[in-house]
């Protein structure tokens, strides 16, 4: 189901406040987040926390430490020091197994179809908790593993319609464009049901319809409950689809507030976008 929404439990975790004074209540929250990889610290005593439905844009130059924190965020790194909590429960050590049941998934800036499998195919891999993956189920359970079965096929069409790839759903991923890829991607990922989604540069490399296709698929899933945290260079993109920005610089927090706050702010244009502020 497209923006699934929270359960009792999370909504009563602890609310963050905005610049605006507004609360609501935290999905994502890291607290002093450090990877040291030898004798670099890739990421720093790093905060970042995402409300739930909220979007927010994740920037900084080349080597800030953004994917990094990703990693992090997604389990497939653990990090130095620090704690990361979804919806209020501590997963600091999950793996992104874990973090996926937890309602958390993620992109990449560089797409990973399976390439030989068809498009449909792909879409499947993403669904999660099936009868049919315990071979004893297989056997004793036929009937209620075809049922499943049914509804995931089902579900994954309904998510390459909300893709527009539906035409493409008998042809190998790896026919794909980029742009292409970074929905079906997208559409795999939907198909755990995630709260919250961590999109790795979803305008990187794609032709200007696409974009646009993929702009307004990102908004109608946040306008749906899901929250999402985004790494993009593409500042357009990101003061179309976040109310917020986080930037980074060196591993560490640098600023954060509105996008149009960002883009005047002297430290981040130093770090960042170069030139004089506006």
């Amino acid at each position: 189901m497209i923006g699934a929404s929270l359960s009792d439990a999370q909504m009563q975790s602890a609310p963050l406040t905005d610049p605006t004074g507004a609360t609501a209540p935290s999905l994502i929250e890291a607290h002093g987040l450090v990877k040291v990889f030898g004798g670099l610290r890739a990421v720093d005593n790093m905060s970042i926390a995402v409300r739930k439905g909220e979007m927010v844009g994740l920037i900084g130059p080349n080597g800030a430490g953004k994917t990094t924190l990703f990693n992090l965020l997604a389990g497939s790194l653990a990090p130095t020091h620090g704690t990361i909590t979804l919806g209020g429960t501590d997963v600091t050590r999950h793996g992104p197994d874990r973090r996926i049941r937890h309602g958390v998934g993620r992109t990449f800036q560089i797409p990973r179809p399976f390439a030989q499998m068809t498009v449909l195919e792909n879409v499947l891999a993403g669904g999660q908790n099936q009868t049919g993956e315990r071979m004893w189920a297989n056997l004793l359970r036929p009937a209620r593993v075809a049922r499943e079965e049914r509804a995931l096929v089902a579900k994954a069409r309904a998510l390459l319609d909300f893709v527009t790839l539906s035409a493409l759903e008998n042809q190998p991923a790896r026919t794909l464009s980029g742009g292409q890829r970074k929905l079906l991607e997208l559409a795999r990922i939907l198909m755990a049901d995630p709260q919250a989604i961590l999109l790795d540069e979803p305008a990187a490399g794609v032709n200007p319809s696409l974009l646009e296709l993929i702009i307004g698929r990102i908004l109608d899933l946040n306008r749906a409950g899901t929250s999402i945290l985004l790494i993009e260079h593409n500042m357009d993109a990101v003061a179309r689809l976040c109310s917020r920005v986080v930037v980074m610089a060196a591993g560490r927090h640098l600023a954060a507030g509105s996008p149009a706050e960002i883009t005047r702010d002297p430290a981040v244009v130093d770090a960042y976008l170069g030139g004089a502020p506006a």
